[in-house]
């Protein structure tokens, strides 16, 4: 009932609005993409100033995923009764004190307790970030919608990340974090001129308990295992990206900036294909986006060690990797129609992060345990081809269900 009156309110305003709606979402979405990832360029200058391993550095990236796995649900429910747009602006200004901490911490620890926090306005933003942009497109654009938010975080990877890389390399780690900071409070300012409190829409009236209902439905939980499982194999790589390719492909720190606008350029063109490729067949680009991912991962384990076969494939990477984004996200919103969808798109962030976490964690374990950067591939690989497995069964107990009699189906469904 609530589609068509949605389908018929939404005309007079859409065309003007939306695209300004989603724009404003963009801009909080590269701020958070930054923070995240931009530990990846930094890693030799933390490590060596904070005297600590390239692994211990690492699990900094683990301890802001575990954050985010964390905050999401908690988050999620304490703003659930909010107006979007408030909730929106309170988590943004979550990210900025959290990154305003960051650049002062004194110490491994403090840095690890400030990025942590930082984390926690995360997957609550892009959660309910993709559910203000999904309701403001038809039900044809969803991905579309899910993936132009998502290019704030492409985007960010493109831009933020080198800049954040270079600025850290010429005036110290610190000054990325100052600089995000900043990025922060434009953020604040855009979504708070752009997103209508009226498009973002009213808080729920669904209690936290009627919330977590979600996860009683077995495909929400099968589509959070695929996106545990298949993203973890781009955190793997992705995560010790610097000493890979300067310890094994042999470039030097100063090419790495530039290595890592070929993976942005990558992560950008997957994320709008995937979306594009969602809206016609979002299955079929479920099961195929996680596929090339697992192809690409299997392949750069024969080639890191030629300096043009690394940088095409750090932009394969991106590409693939990033091509599930959106049908990962949609498969779960999909899934949990009604109560609770807060929730679950705020968990199926969580659980990206949570694959995030389990890679660096794999990662970082691989290197310790002397098997060597070389091999980080070919880890990275299992744990992407499991979670094509888990949404391979999703799809075929989901055409199971479909295709029962409906004689079967209880009376009164």
């Amino acid at each position: 009932m609530h589609t068509p009156l949605a389908a018929t309110a939404a005309p007079p305003s859409t065309p003007a609005r939306r695209p300004w709606a989603l724009y404003a979402l963009t801009v909080g979405a590269f701020g958070i993409g930054t923070t995240e990832f931009v530990i990846m360029g930094l890693l030799l200058q933390l490590a060596a100033d904070l005297q600590v391993s390239i692994a211990a550095a690492g699990l900094l990236i683990s301890g802001y995923a575990l954050g985010v796995f964390v905050g999401a649900p908690l988050l999620t429910a304490a703003t659930s009764r909010v107006p979007r747009k408030t909730a929106l602006l309170a988590l943004m200004a979550i990210f900025t004190l959290g990154n305003l901490a960051c650049a002062l911490a004194p110490s491994y620890w403090v840095l690890m307790a400030a990025r942590v926090v930082t984390s926690l306005a995360h997957g609550t933003f892009f959660g309910v970030g993709a559910v203000v942009a999904t309701s403001v497109v038809p039900a044809d654009r969803k991905a579309s919608a899910i993936s132009t938010m998502f290019t704030g975080l492409t985007v960010a990877t493109l831009l933020g990340v080198p800049a954040g890389a270079w600025l850290g390399l010429h005036h110290g780690w610190r000054a990325t974090f100052w600089a995000v900071s900043a990025i922060g409070l434009v953020a604040m300012a855009v979504i708070a001129l752009f997103v209508s409190a009226r498009e973002a829409g009213a808080g729920s009236a669904v209690s936290m308990r009627e919330e977590f209902k979600v996860l009683r439905r077995p495909q929400v939980l099968l589509g959070l295992a695929a996106t545990v499982l298949g993203f973890a194999g781009v955190f793997v790589v992705f995560t010790y990206v610097q000493p890979l390719l300067t310890r094994v492909s042999g470039f030097g720190d100063s090419g790495v900036s530039a290595i890592l606008l070929v993976f942005g350029v990558g992560m950008i063109l997957g994320n709008l294909v995937g979306g594009r490729f969602g809206d016609r067949a979002p299955v079929r680009t479920l099961l195929g986006s996680l596929a090339a991912l697992a192809g690409v991962l299997a392949l750069m384990g024969f080639v890191m060690e030629s300096q043009p076969a690394a940088v095409l494939f750090i932009g394969l990477l991106g590409a693939a990797g990033f091509a599930t984004v959106a049908p990962l996200q949609l498969r779960v919103l999909s899934k949990a129609e009604g109560a609770g969808q807060s929730m679950a798109s705020s968990l199926n962030i969580a659980a990206f992060n949570l694959g995030n976490a389990l890679g660096a964690w794999l990662g970082g374990a691989v290197i310790d345990h002397g098997l060597g950067l070389a091999r980080l591939p070919w880890v990275a690989t299992l744990l992407t081809v499991g979670g094509l497995a888990v949404a391979w069964v999703s799809v075929r107990l989901e055409r199971g269900d479909a295709s029962r009699p409906a004689a079967a189906l209880p009376a009164g469904c």
